[in-house]
């Protein structure tokens, strides 16, 4: 057993001092708060639950600070993207995402929900271990230290109206329902590794085979990129009559486990729709490849449960997407005060967590997994400020220690097991030339 006391933590939805918190085989045994027992390892700071990244595409990471040139649009940015896409395999994907959860890790962030459809060779032919691309991401989260959902993602076409992948695009496709059934069947998970499934959108996924898909992942967690572009709604409209909410609805695809991605361009009755489920917004991405300002406190306050997630990796930093989420909405709104700071931690950590598949993660609670981030109270970021608004301070760079299931991570602000700067470098280079 390892003990811990915390000057603050963040318990039952608050800021609780002197915290001693009891750890055996990777989940709390006990949590006391107010503790006249000062012994156990400290933790300074504010320490939170561990962070969950609901919404990830570990290449992308190859693509910061490259995308700006020209001024550039989403379309221009996707293009660079599938370049980047065609010249991995798993050796250099497992480097590259090794890198990239290590970032996380640093950031606090203690589970990624990956969004995969990179599953071939660069011709679309199968590697000889179908899903070695999937594995390689498994293994390089093991590697950081972190956990991992891995979304296996349908991607059959390339349009709405059903045109086929063509180019790079052909790495991502299984050919038909079917053959992704066939391989993804094939994947499995441990202790720190979930499988997942996802529909990449309604112009990847199409209609014809979703309702069989919706019954063959019912339980699980399912994710699906929803109304990011108002051209994929118009096409949805075009081919479909109606929008892509809609399309999925009729083939029963918003389950109780089912999380919409984006989610910005929404209908009235498209937000009703989502009520009950997640909805998963990424607003450094989004506002990265000017996507739109979605409308988080209407999902809110229709029922929906709301997640974060860092998508193309613009920044890996939760603080700053949760607090994306009020900052947006004032911007949209020009009025303040729209998410508290408990409902912003709740959707970093604990409903971020459940989304992936992960119930008993993301608070500090007897029987949950010991994950624990302390952030610094004496940064120039944080110095002077109310414990209690710090997810409007801090920044991923005032993360100091992160243990994940028991486990020490991060200690002092570095990785214990990488130079992670150095990770990212080499990997990115290997990939771009």
């Amino acid at each position: 057993m390892t003990t811990y006391l915390a000057e603050r933590a963040w318990v039952d939805g608050r800021v609780a001092r002197n915290v001693r918190l009891e750890v055996a085989d990777g989940r709390f045994l006990s949590v006391s708060t107010d503790s006249p027992d000062d012994s156990g390892v400290r933790l300074a700071g504010l320490v939170l639950p561990g962070m969950a990244n609901a919404h990830s595409h570990a290449f992308h990471r190859a693509l910061r600070g490259r995308t700006h040139h020209d001024r550039g649009s989403f379309w221009t940015w996707r293009d660079l993207m599938y370049q980047v896409a065609g010249r991995l395999d798993p050796d250099s994907y497992f480097e590259l995402a090794k890198a990239v959860y290590a970032e996380m890790a640093l950031a606090g962030i203690t589970c990624v929900g990956e969004f995969h459809y990179l599953h071939h060779g660069p011709d679309g032919r199968p590697y000889a271990d179908p899903n070695a691309m999937g594995n390689a991401l498994i293994a390089a989260a093991r590697a950081a230290g972190i956990r991992i959902t891995l979304l296996d993602t349908v991607y059959l076409t390339s349009s709405v109206d059903g045109k086929p992948l063509e180019g790079v695009q052909r790495r991502f496709g299984d050919g038909d329902y079917d053959g992704w059934y066939e391989r993804f069947g094939q994947l499995r998970g441990d202790d720190g590794a979930r499988i997942g499934a996802a529909l990449h959108s309604v112009r990847a996924a199409p209609i014809d085979g979703m309702a069989t898909f919706a019954r063959r992942t019912a339980g699980m967690p399912v994710h699906v990129h929803l109304s990011e572009q108002p051209a994929e709604n118009e096409q949805c409209r075009a081919v479909h009559g109606c929008s892509p909410a809609e399309l999925l609805e009729s083939a029963g695809v918003w389950q109780p486990t089912t999380t919409a991605v984006h989610a910005t361009h929404l209908t009235g009755t498209d937000r009703q729709l989502l009520a009950g489920r997640y909805v998963c917004f990424c607003p450094t991405t989004e506002r990265d490849l000017a996507d739109g300002i979605g409308p988080a406190r209407a999902l809110a306050d229709a029922g929906a449960v709301l997640t974060l997630g860092s998508d193309s990796h613009a920044v890996i930093d939760l603080f700053e997407e949760a607090r994306g989420l009020e900052l947006d909405e004032r911007l949209a709104t020009r009025q303040r005060g729209h998410f508290g700071t408990a409902e912003l931690i709740t959707a970093a950590t604990r409903d971020g967590h459940a989304s992936l598949g992960w119930a008993d993660a993301g608070e500090i609670a007897v029987g949950q997994r010991a994950d624990l981030v302390a952030v610094s109270l004496s940064s120039a970021r944080t110095a002077g400020i109310d414990p209690s608004g710090l997810i409007f301070a801090a920044t991923a760079a005032d993360v100091t220690d992160v243990i994940v299931d028991g486990r020490p991570v991060v200690t002092g602000g570095r990785h214990r097991s990488m130079d992670v700067p150095a990770a990212l470098r080499d990997s990115i280079e290997a990939v771009l030339t």
